[in-house]
C-alpha cells in the first residue's frame, strides 16, 4: 500500500514533465503551464504522505520545502482560487499540521527519522542533500519568477533539477527504493532537453 501511494506521486510528477516538455516542443521554447502546478501539488501532497510512511526525513524535507511554491505559482496562473475553499485550506493545512504533529515530541521525531536503523545517518545526509539542492530548483524558479512578475521555468531551473536529480538517483539506488529511481530517472531526459531549448532560444 506505501508503494502503491509512492509511485502514484511519481505518476503526476512524471506526467508533469512529460506535459510540459510536450507543451514546450510545440511551442519552439520552455513554458510554464499551469498543469504543471496543478500536477506539482498533487503529487507533492502524495510523496509527502509516502515519505512520512517510510521513515524517510530526505523525502519529506524536500516536499516541506516546494510545497508553498507550487502554490504560489499556482496563485500566478490564476488556478488557485478556482479551488473549492476547502480543498484550498486542506492543502494549506496538511504540511502545517504535520510539522506540529513531529515537534510535539522532538525526542520521538529525532529517534524516528535521524536514527533509522535501515538509513545510515551518512546516507541520510546525503539524500537530504540531494533533495535539497533538487528543491532549492523551485526556490530559484520563485526568485526569478518573482522578479519577473509571472510563473516562469528558466534554464537555472533545469540545471539544477538535473544535478539534484543524479543525486536522488543514487542515494535511491543504495536505498533499493524503486519509488525515487523510476520517479528520478524518467526526469533527466526532459531536464536535460529543456536546457537545450532554453540555450537555443537564448533564455
Amino acid at each position: 500500500m506505501i508503494y502503491v501511494i509512492g509511485f502514484l506521486a511519481q505518476v503526476f510528477f512524471s506526467a508533469r514533465i512529460l506535459l510540459q516538455w510536450i507543451l514546450s516542443e510545440r511551442a519552439k521554447k520552455v513554458i510554464s503551464p499551469a498543469i504543471f502546478w496543478q500536477l506539482s501539488i498533487v503529487g507533492s501532497y502524495l510523496l509527502f504522505v509516502y515519505g512520512w510512511l517510510r521513515d524517510d526525513f530526505a523525502i519529506i524535507l524536500g516536499q516541506i520545502i516546494s510545497y508553498y511554491i507550487y502554490i504560489w505559482n499556482l496563485d500566478k496562473k490564476h488556478q488557485w482560487k478556482k479551488l473549492p475553499f476547502i480543498i484550498r485550506t486542506l492543502l494549506l493545512l496538511t504540511p502545517v499540521a504535520a510539522i506540529l504533529y513531529m515537534l510535539k515530541d522532538a525526542s520521538a521525531f529525532v529517534d524516528q527519522f535521524f536514527r533509522n536503523e535501515k538509513i545510515p545517518l551518512w546516507l541520510l545526509i546525503y539524500g537530504s542533500m540531494g533533495q535539497i539542492i533538487f528543491t532549492l530548483r523551485f526556490v530559484y524558479q520563485w526568485i526569478y519568477s518573482k522578479r519577473k512578475d509571472e510563473s516562469l521555468l528558466p534554464i537555472g531551473f533545469w540545471v539544477i533539477s538535473l544535478f539534484g536529480s543524479l543525486i536522488i538517483v543514487s542515494y535511491a539506488i543504495y536505498r533499493r527504493d524503486p519509488v525515487l529511481i523510476l520517479g528520478q530517472s524518467t526526469g533527466l531526459i526532459a531536464y536535460s532537453r529543456n536546457i537545450y531549448l532554453s540555450r537555443r532560444a537564448g533564455n
